[in-house]
C-alpha cells in the first residue's frame, strides 16, 4: 500500500458483504492532497462509493466531490473550482503487468478503470486522490485573465499567431 495522505483500505472480505462507503477529508489530509496536487488550496474533499465484491476484485463505484482552489495559468490569480467527478472502478487480481514487461498494450475505454487488486486490499482513499487528479483543469484561466494580460502589454494568440502579420497587410494599400 501507498503512504496515501487520505488512505482508506478496503479487503475482499468487506467487499463480499458490500457496503457505501462515505469519506470526507480532514484538515491535515486536504493540505497534504493540495500539496501533492499543487492546488491553492482544497477545501472540501468528500468520496460516496458504493463498494462490493466481483469475480476477481473489488468494484467501487460512486463520486468524488471537491471544492478546489488552482491557479491561473496564464496570471496565477486563484481560480476556484466545484468538482463532482463519478468513478466506476474495478481493482482486480492479475491487473498488474508482469514483473519487467515493458510492452505496449491496447486498452478499450472499458479497460481504462481497470486497477490491479494489491493482495487482498484496494486504497479506496488513494484512487479517490487520483479521480481528483484527472478531473482538475489542467490549464485553469481566471475570468480576467485576457483584460489582464491586454492591460499588461501581452499579446493575445490571434494578434501574435502566424497570420497576424497576413491579417496587418490585407488592409494596406498596394505599394
Amino acid at each position: 500500500m501507498t503512504g496515501s495522505e487520505f488512505s482508506h483500505v478496503i479487503t475482499l472480505t468487506e467487499a463480499a458483504q458490500g457496503r457505501p462507503v462515505r469519506l470526507e477529508a480532514d484538515e491535515a489530509a486536504r493540505a497534504a492532497i493540495a500539496k501533492r496536487l499543487g492546488l491553492v488550496a482544497l477545501d472540501r474533499f468528500v468520496v460516496a462509493a458504493d463498494v462490493r465484491a466481483v469475480a476477481g476484485g473489488i468494484a467501487a463505484t460512486g463520486t468524488v466531490e471537491a471544492k478546489v482552489v488552482q491557479s491561473c495559468a496564464a496570471t496565477d490569480l486563484p481560480v476556484p473550482a466545484k468538482l463532482r467527478e463519478p468513478f466506476d472502478l474495478r481493482f482486480l487480481r492479475g491487473a498488474e503487468p508482469a514483473a519487467g514487461e515493458e510492452e505496449e498494450v491496447e486498452i478499450s475505454d472499458a479497460d481504462c478503470d481497470i486497477l490491479p487488486l494489491e493482495g487482498d486490499r484496494v486504497d479506496l482513499g488513494e484512487a479517490a486522490v487520483q479521480t481528483l487528479s484527472l478531473a482538475l483543469d489542467p490549464f485553469p484561466r481566471h475570468p480576467d485573465a485576457d483584460r489582464i494580460l491586454a492591460e499588461k502589454g501581452v499579446l493575445s494568440e490571434e494578434q501574435a499567431g502566424p497570420f497576424a502579420a497576413l491579417a496587418k497587410l490585407r488592409g494596406k494599400p498596394d505599394a
